[in-house]
């Protein structure tokens, strides 16, 4: 029986297809409300960013939060997520 293949999403600092499982999640809900969601299942719009520092430090550089949830995001989703990748 052939293995299904692991499933893809785009991290949005690197523009790389990656596994789900190795990326983070960020969602905005139909309220608006703005959080980070490990377990990849909260409705709502979501962008996926690379469990690394380095990804973080492009994503939060650039705003692609923003620019992929399309609202403004305040700093503590940021030292947030930070706090997340760091462990």
């Amino acid at each position: 029986m052939k293995r299904p293949s692991p499933i893809l999403r785009k991290d949005i600092a690197s523009k790389q297809m990656l596994p789900k499982k190795d990326l983070i999640r960020i969602v905005k809900n139909k309220e608006g409300k703005i959080f980070i969601d490990l377990t990849h299942t909260a409705e709502g719009r979501g962008t996926y960013v690379k469990n690394d520092l380095q990804s973080f430090m492009i994503v939060k550089k650039h705003n692609l939060l923003s620019r992929g949830l399309k609202v403004r995001i305040d700093q503590n989703i940021y030292d947030e997520l930070e706090k997340v990748i760091n462990g």
